[in-house]
């Protein structure tokens, strides 16, 4: 069963054709889920290809599950993020992987990401990305509340071809 699992994925990924990031004029769109400190959520991301290796976008996160201690009102749980990648995949001669570091402004913070995804078909593929910040706007000792959304997080999800 093992031998037939391996056969199975090794064909599926030897058979993929498609290409993570295409340039100007590519789209991508991004769902997943958000890991970080007492708290778990939601994000959601479009990227627009402006050039053979540039792309600009959106990215933003809700927060579901925030730990019982917190009073965590919306403004704790969401963020709003502008976003520029700088996409490798045809830097790196992989078609259908692509690694992008970039930054990015959101309501809460100036930070950087990296992340990367990988399509199976033309139209679907999967992601992962870690988010973290450089310079917060609040310098102050920030509450757990705050540091919501204002640190370190992990997302994993599915990236499709629009």
């Amino acid at each position: 069963m093992k031998n037939f699992l391996f056969i199975a994925c090794l064909c599926v990924v030897s058979f993929a054709n498609a290409q993570a990031f295409k340039g100007k004029g590519d789209q991508k769109f991004q769902i997943g889920a958000s890991f970080q400190d007492n708290g778990t959520g939601i994000t959601g991301t479009y990227d627009f290809g402006a050039g053979e290796n540039i792309s600009f976008g959106l990215a933003s996160t809700y927060l579901l599950g925030v730990n019982d201690n917190l009073d965590a009102n919306f403004e704790d749980r969401f963020d709003l993020k502008a976003r520029f990648n700088a996409n490798l995949s045809s830097v790196i001669g992989i078609n259908e992987f692509d690694i992008y570091p970039g930054l990015n402004f959101s309501l809460k913070n100036f930070g950087a990401h990296v992340g990367a995804r990988y399509f199976f078909s033309e139209g679907f593929g999967i992601y992962s990305e870690i988010n973290f910040p450089i310079a917060r706007y609040n310098t102050d000792n920030l509450s757990l509340e705050e540091e919501l959304n204002n640190q370190f997080v992990f997302n994993i999800g599915a990236s499709f071809n629009i």
